[in-house]
């Protein structure tokens, strides 16, 4: 996991209006003194989907029902969610490459609240804070959290398309630039999982988890500073419970809280592979609609007491052995900057390279 430390001007909550993206690249420039801004060719999440539709994929409607031509949810997922082939001669397409590889990163609310800088020894991730969730991230947290997820991605696939990768924060615009050099090339394992990376939402089947499960979840989590914490015992699980049941509440009633989440919802398949981003409502479990009739139905199923009778639901439907009743989370030691567990995350914006989050 890449940490990303933010500077100070980010610790409060930063105007998206008054963000000047220009500035921002502009001193990025002048830092590496490059001629203009020019010289930094920068990339969006947006522009690997134009790429497509450029490439002739067909075009994209809204709707309940595929039609003729129409690329569905689960093409544009399959076609995304993939190890990509490329020449390692072609600097150019290499980098682009692994920025591909840095979008399949999780995001909060899967904002994908990033960009991209390219240079011919280097990548720029950069925070786009049009993109931010004021309401549930009022710090910023998550968004600087998914930059360090968006960086660790091209670092690893980087030493699998033979570079070294060293990425370190930069100037004062919550930069970090991802240096790379030749290296003998390597495919590690978490090269390997990134296009694997998957959860969900939805109801679990409630099989319980074995011990054996278990411990290769405790392995795999083992990091530097990292440790896997798996909650077994059921008085700590109500107690946890307990928490989550009074945070969900203090959200449902925060107004903004709710209006935020829902703007980010994508009700139908379409809507989902249109924009790119968002959290798809079949991820979730719940139907693929209209986006008109999603926006009637989220006030009418989406409330408190339904939220937190989901929750106490799922706790209680599992017994309380150790094999059966974990919860694990992740928590990087002495740091703020830990990548969230992935509990929650899932395939949501397969158009855009989009992480399953």
């Amino acid at each position: 996991m890449v940490h990303v430390v933010r500077p100070a001007e980010h610790q409060g909550r930063v105007d998206a209006a008054t963000y000047d993206a220009r500035h921002q690249r502009e001193a990025i420039c002048r830092a590496r003194n490059l001629d203009s801004t020019e010289a930094l060719d920068m990339v969006t999440r947006r522009q690997f989907g134009s790429a497509s539709l450029a490439l002739g994929a067909p075009a994209l409607f809204q709707g309940c029902t595929p039609q003729a031509g129409v690329k569905t949810y689960e093409e544009a997922a399959r076609e995304l969610w993939r190890h990509g082939e490329v020449d390692r001669g072609d600097a150019a397409a290499l980098r682009r490459e692994l920025v591909r590889y840095a979008t399949l990163a999780p995001s909060s609310h899967n904002t994908q609240c990033w960009k991209f800088g390219i240079e011919p020894d280097a990548i720029t991730i950069l925070p786009d804070l049009s993109r931010r969730c004021p309401a549930v991230d009022p710090d910023d947290h998550h968004l600087f959290v998914s930059l360090g997820c968006a960086a660790e991605n091209p670092v690893q696939a980087a030493r699998a398309h033979g570079l070294a990768a060293l990425a370190r924060p930069e100037g004062a615009h919550g930069a970090l630039r991802i240096e790379l050099e030749p290296a003998a090339a390597q495919a590690s394992p978490l090269f390997q999982a990134i296009p694997q990376r998957q959860s969900t939402r939805a109801e679990y089947d409630g099989r319980p988890l074995l011990n054996d499960d278990l411990r290769a979840l405790e392995r795999a989590a083992a990091g530097d500073g990292v440790q896997l914490i798996l909650l077994t015992d059921k008085p700590v699980l109500e107690k946890t419970l307990e928490f989550v049941v009074q945070g969900n509440s203090a959200q449902m009633r925060d107004p903004a809280f709710v209006d935020e989440l829902k703007a980010w919802i994508r009700f139908s398949a379409g809507d989902a592979v249109r924009l790119g981003d968002g959290l798809y409502a079949a991820s979730s479990g719940n139907p693929s609609v209209p986006a008109w009739l999603g926006r009637l139905m989220f006030g009418a199923f989406f409330t408190e007491r339904g939220e937190n009778d989901k929750y106490a639901g799922r706790c209680a439907a599992r017994p309380a052995s150790p094999s059966s009743s974990a919860r694990p989370t992740t928590r990087q030691a002495g740091s703020r900057w830990a990548a969230p567990t992935s509990d929650s995350r899932c395939r949501q914006r397969p158009w855009a390279c989009a992480p399953r989050t």
